[in-house]
């Protein structure tokens, strides 16, 4: 991975995960600004010269969507594992629709298995649940996991991308296509640093028991066979 797309990526996922920490905080602690105060920054952030070396950025509000600042927002790169964020947002989705419950239990295909990369080594036929599956997947980025889940939601791998395709249109986010789940490289599986703000704030504020999984800062799983930090 070349250097440029390398800050890119640390650079939306910093994005992502100050948004995620601005949720910790309750409403009766935080004090938003009002439209006035956010048009102000807007336009003084996009005057700024930042002088990035990345290829793209951007920086949103969370509950307006106000673009604070962008550097090539629309820019297309592979965006790795943070992939993921779209598939934890159909993950979700089904969670909070009943389609699963957290305490389903996830049986890891051969498919599954194999994935490589980051993982917890999932062995074939191996069970978790979908809440362990999601800890997994937030707080070690387990390729294994998140196709595990891809195929028990889905059916399979492939009709899984489909509907994250499909959420990425109903989100306008028109400079995305997926390939997989998991976001090992593949041609054409591409997104921008503007898409992948979309589809973060669809996450957290829709879903937002996404962050019990996203602030915890140690655990373990399997009967402590694996620690994730």
């Amino acid at each position: 991975m070349s250097y440029k797309k390398f800050i890119f990526i640390i650079c939306n996922v910093f994005i992502l995960c100050t948004s995620y920490f601005s949720f910790c905080y309750g409403a009766d602690s935080y004090i938003w600004s009002d439209s006035s105060d956010l048009k102000s920054l807007q336009t003084s952030n996009n005057s700024t010269d930042l002088k990035l070396e990345s290829g793209g950025a951007i920086l949103i509000e969370q509950s307006t969507g106000t673009v604070l600042y962008e550097h090539n927002s629309h820019e297309m790169f592979r965006p790795a594992s943070v992939t993921k964020v779209m598939s934890l947002l159909l993950i979700m989705e089904a969670v909070d629709s009943h389609q699963i419950s957290l305490k389903d239990n996830v049986t890891c295909s051969k498919n599954a298995a194999s994935m490589g990369g980051s993982q917890i080594w999932l062995e074939e036929n191996e069970t978790l649940t979908v809440d362990e599956m999601l800890k997994a997947i937030c707080m070690n980025s387990a390729n294994d996991c998140v196709v595990a889940m891809a195929e028990f939601i889905a059916g399979s791998e492939e009709e899984f991308v489909n509907r994250m395709n499909n959420k990425a249109k109903e989100l306008g986010m028109h400079d995305t296509t997926f390939k997989n789940c998991h976001g090992l490289d593949e041609d054409n599986h591409v997104t921008s640093s503007y898409d992948i703000a979309l589809m973060s704030r669809e996450l957290l504020n829709n879903h937002p028991s996404i962050t019990n999984y996203t602030t915890i800062y140690m655990d373990s799983l399997r009967n402590r066979r694996n620690t994730v930090l």
